[in-house]
């Protein structure tokens, strides 16, 4: 049994190397289809380095003796944001093809509502796997915001930088790690972003539509970040009623 063990896990990271290896050759296919400049080549392998670092070591800790589907269809995505990730380090000496850029990000989204059915479908979803799809979509927010604050002004990272600041609040005041109720507005909210980064970083719009949509996305960002961590704050002042209280109020 030991051996299985050790098989399957050398198979599970086998699998997390061909991804590094794939994110390598689309940073070749886009070197050689627009000439990937240095700053790209740099971004894109730290990205497609990181990844495999990070994803390899939190395989090992998690003991998973599949990779799965699901999250082979969320390392694809991962491969995507990699190459979009080049293309905007790139685009801070020369514009990237709008075609290639729109299309690598819309790929990317696309496949957002994939990894999700397929593991529910086939019955593999893990902790992991989503914690791995919220960092890469949370990650594709960040590098859309930096790219279109280029033309709209700064105030765009706060889109990309908010679920961040969320996570360092929250090593500050415990609190806001606690688990949150579910919502199907947090979702849409959240799956909103990206699209309508991605159309303000099409150039398809004028430029007064360009700012509506991006100061609608980081708008409603901030109404759904503010909702979910005044419920947390509220319900971190609660305190909890145990069983014998809950008889006592219910026979007076």
């Amino acid at each position: 049994m030991a051996l299985n063990n050790t098989y399957d896990a050398r198979l599970v990271q086998q699998e997390t190397a061909v991804g590094a290896g794939v994110q390598i050759l689309l940073l070749a296919l886009l070197g050689s289809a627009i000439g990937l400049g240095p700053a790209g080549w740099l971004t894109g392998l730290v990205f497609a380095i990181a990844t495999w670092a990070l994803l390899s070591l939190a395989l090992h800790r998690s003991g998973l003796r599949s990779f799965g589907p699901a999250n082979r269809v969320t390392l694809g995505r991962a491969t995507l944001v990699g190459g979009v990730t080049a293309l905007v380090a790139d685009s801070f000496q020369s514009s990237p093809p709008v075609t290639l850029f729109v299309g690598l990000t819309a790929v990317a989204l696309i496949l957002d509502g994939v990894d999700g059915k397929v593991a529910r479908r086939t019955g593999t979803s893990t902790a992991l796997g989503a914690r791995f799809d919220m960092e890469v979509d949370a990650f594709l927010i960040l590098v859309l915001s930096v790219y279109v604050s280029m033309s709209l002004g700064p105030w765009v990272l706060l889109i990309g930088a908010m679920r961040y600041g969320f996570v360092a609040a929250a090593r500050v005041w415990p609190w806001l790690n606690a688990p949150l109720p579910p919502s199907t507005a947090r979702k849409t909210v959240a799956a909103m972003q990206g699209v309508f980064l991605l159309l303000a970083a099409s150039g398809y719009l004028p430029y007064a539509a360009t700012f509506a949509v991006a100061a609608v996305a980081l708008a409603a960002l901030v109404w759904s970040f503010g909702r979910d961590i005044m419920w947390l704050y509220r319900t971190s002042r609660t305190e909890p009623v145990s069983v014998a209280e809950v008889r006592e109020l219910v026979a007076s």
